[in-house]
This record gives C-alpha cells, sequence and structure tokens, in this order.
C-alpha cells in the first residue's frame, strides 16, 4: 500500500509539473492509486468523485458565482468604482489605490478572485496606462489586489474550507473581515509609496464637493449593502450561507431592474458563465476528495502529525513549518485541489497545538492566494497577464515590493490571532 500511495503521488506530481489541467491530474492520482490496489473496488473511486461535491455547504458556491456574474452586467461595478474615486481620488496614485479599494468591495459581490482580477483588468488597466502608469504596475496592482477577495466576505475559498473543515462559514466570513482591512491598507500605503516616488499623480486635484460625494453615496449605496444583507442575515439565523447566495442572486436581480442595465439576453449569458465556472470548481473539488479519502485511508494524516507533534516543540514553530510548506504548495497546486487534500492533513494538527481553528483557517486561505500570485502555477498572474498582454519576466520584477509585502501581512495574521478571531469573538460571544 506504501508503494501505491507513493507512486500516485508521484503521477499527480509529474502531471501538474507538466501543466496538465488540474482535475486530470489530481484524478489521474487517484485512478493510479485504484489500479495499484486490486483489493479495493474500483466502484469506490467513482463514489468518492460524486460524493466529494454533494454537500448542502457547496451548493454556495454556484449561488454566488452567479451572482457575481449578475453584478457586471447591472452596472454596480461602474457604480463602486466612481464611490471609489470620489473617496480616493486625491490620494497619490489615485487610480491604483482606486483599484484595491474596488476589489476589497468588489470581494463581497463577487466572491471570486480570479472574476475580480479579470475583470479590473479589462477595466481599470487601460485607463491607468492613459494615466501614465507603467502596464507592469498596472497588472501586478489589479492581480495582488484581487487576493483581497478571497478573505472578504462571501468568498468561495472560505465556503470550500468550512464545508471540509466542518467549521461555521458563517464566521469564517466574519473571521476574514479584519486580514481583509488589513490587506488593503497595507497595500494602499505602499501604492502611495511607490505613486509618489514615480510621479504617479493623482486622479483630481481638489476633494469632491459634498454634491459628488452624496451623489456617489446614493449610486453605490444598493450594492454596498448586499455584504451586510449577508453577514447580518447569516448572524442572525435569518438564512443559512447556502440561502445566503440564492438571497445575493434575487438581490443582484433586483439591482438590474432598478437601474435597468440588465436585459434577458444578459441573465441567459451570465447562467452560461456560471455554469462552466462553477463546473470547474466542483470537478476539482470531486478529484481532490477522492485523492483525500485516499490519504485518510492510508493513515497519512496521523502519521504527518506524529511526526510534526515529535519534532515541533511549540505552536509557533508549527505555523511557521507551515505557512513555508503552503507557499511552496501554493505555487504548485491550485488552491482549492490543494485545500481539499491538504486541510483534514494539518486543520487536525493544529488543533493539537492549541491553535485557534478560525485563524488557522483564514492562514491556510491566504497562504494559497499568495500562490495564485506565484509561478509555475500563479493563475491570478496568469489571467491578468493574459488579458493586458503583459510580460511575465516584467511582471514578477515589479511584483517584488508586493510579494515582501504580504510575506509581511501573512506572518502579523500568524502571530496575532485578534485580526481574524476578533470581529468573531465580538460578534458571536
Amino acid at each position: 500500500m506504501e508503494s501505491s500511495i507513493a507512486i500516485s503521488t508521484i503521477v499527480l506530481l509529474v502531471l501538474l509539473f507538466l501543466k496538465v489541467p488540474v482535475f486530470l491530474s489530481v484524478l489521474s492520482g487517484g485512478v493510479m492509486y485504484f489500479l495499484l490496489s486490486p483489493n479495493i473496488p474500483g466502484q469506490i473511486f467513482v463514489q468518492r468523485v460524486i460524493a466529494g461535491t454533494e454537500s448542502i455547504p457547496l451548493l454556495a458556491i454556484p449561488f454566488f458565482v452567479c451572482a457575481g456574474v449578475f453584478m457586471n452586467y447591472t452596472g454596480v461595478t461602474k457604480r463602486i468604482m466612481n464611490f471609489c474615486e470620489v473617496l480616493l481620488g486625491t490620494f497619490s496614485g489615485g487610480l491604483a489605490q482606486v483599484a484595491i479599494l474596488l476589489s476589497t468591495l468588489m470581494g463581497g459581490l463577487s466572491g471570486s478572485n480570479l472574476a475580480d482580477a479579470a475583470m479590473e483588468a479589462k477595466m481599470i488597466v487601460p485607463e491607468m496606462q492613459k494615466r501614465g502608469f507603467s502596464l507592469e504596475f498596472s497588472s501586478v496592482v489589479t492581480a495582488t489586489s484581487a487576493i483581497i477577495t478571497p478573505l472578504i466576505p462571501p468568498g468561495i475559498a472560505m465556503i470550500i474550507y468550512g464545508s471540509i473543515g466542518n467549521l461555521s462559514i458563517g464566521k469564517l466570513f466574519m473571521g476574514g473581515i479584519g486580514p481583509g482591512i488589513l490587506l488593503c491598507v497595507a497595500m494602499m500605503l505602499l501604492v502611495s509609496v511607490i505613486s509618489h516616488k514615480r510621479g504617479y499623480k493623482p486622479m483630481r486635484q481638489h476633494h469632491a464637493t459634498a454634491a459628488e460625494s452624496w451623489s456617489a453615496l446614493k449610486a453605490a449605496f444598493l450594492p454596498l449593502c448586499l455584504p451586510i444583507i449577508i453577514i447580518g442575515g447569516i448572524r442572525i439565523g435569518l438564512f443559512t450561507p447556502t440561502e445566503a447566495g440564492a438571497v445575493a442572486i434575487v438581490y443582484s436581480l433586483f439591482l438590474g431592474i432598478i437601474y435597468r442595465e440588465m436585459r434577458i439576453a444578459d441573465i441567459v449569458t451570465g447562467i452560461k458563465e456560471t455554469i462552466t465556472t462553477s463546473a470547474s470548481i466542483m470537478i476539482i473539488i470531486g478529484a481532490a476528495s477522492t485523492f483525500a479519502w485516499i490519504l485518510t485511508k492510508e493513515r497519512i494524516p496521523q502519521e504527518l502529525a506524529q511526526m510534526m507533534i515529535t519534532f515541533l516543540q511549540s505552536p509557533e514553530m508549527f505555523l511557521l513549518v507551515v505557512n513555508i510548506f503552503l507557499l511552496f504548495v501554493g505555487m504548485f497546486l491550485e488552491g482549492n485541489a490543494a485545500m481539499i487534500i491538504l486541510v483534514p492533513l494539518l486543520a487536525p494538527i493544529a488543533t493539537h497545538f492549541g491553535i485557534n481553528e478560525y485563524q488557522f483557517a483564514i492562514m491556510f486561505i491566504f497562504n494559497l492566494a499568495i500562490g495564485a500570485l506565484s509561478l509555475p502555477m500563479g493563475t491570478l498572474m496568469f489571467v491578468t497577464c493574459g488579458v493586458t498582454k503583459c510580460k511575465m519576466s516584467a511582471f514578477i520584477r515589479e511584483a517584488v515590493p508586493f510579494y515582501i509585502l504580504l510575506l509581511v501581512c501573512l506572518l502579523i495574521l500568524t502571530l496575532c490571532p485578534v485580526f481574524s478571531t476578533g470581529v468573531i469573538n465580538l460578534l458571536y460571544n
């Protein structure tokens, strides 16, 4: 059995290095294990793939994906961007600041970092270039700010983690607010310093008038209410996180009617986008859950836990090792697949060391989000550069200060649990 799991793991990693699609790589590793284990019925493989997607909390994924897609057709993005411009237009590098705040606010609407990056790459990067920003800087700001999206409720990564780790998705949503704000403020400060050095000018020379501010707030008010409705509804028990996704769809359709910018054709297109996006996520979840079952059957989590407990004597040392490990894994493995495979391995060990389960969850999600910005599997980087036509080498050079900033923020979240648990304790205790 040990040789079976070793060979199947090697097959999985080799296929990933060869850039075979993630779900095919993970499925191939699972198939190899069953081929080398004739005493295990092959039907179990199919059952585990299907069972991995049969979870009520996972229904929230297509719901929130659909709501985010519909939001793009209602004119919401444009209204929120105008609101951000009024708030930050006089800051150094004003439009870059707007991109960061827009990602933070849109995180509560789309829930998907790739969708957020693609949207901003199409909409903001061309405008940033017109205002004198370099292509590589514009692309890096767009991709990096999208890392905030998985941490701001309703992040899809939180839904997946909660369903795997048996944690309250509502509490995970609350736990992401502090880290999301921390990242937003830290990135805005860094962009301000870089913009000041390079002479990137503000969008406007004078602060917005009271009338302009009121007009922008009034236009963005209804969209900005959605995260409040979701968080408030879950907290008071009005609906579950899964039902909150359905509420988000109804609300997005309501905005489409109010703003009169969504047509029937847009609804049909949005449903098609939802199906393809959700299917790509769910097939990875099904494949990865099968491999997670294999690891559990072979008692890999227990052996890994025993090894870590033997060699790591403190929670701080454990968190440091896990951070380094997850940063490395995130470079090669898609975030959702890595989460399904690794959460059952690492979460119990974190509990053994007395680490708050919600702090560990947020740290875990943030680690994999950083991996989405790193070679060789950096999906955020590929999506952004694919839209903006920025060269990968130029992107990497420009992103160095942002990588350093992200690592500093990761260290803060690791050593200061209050950022992840403060809002949870405030609202639930």
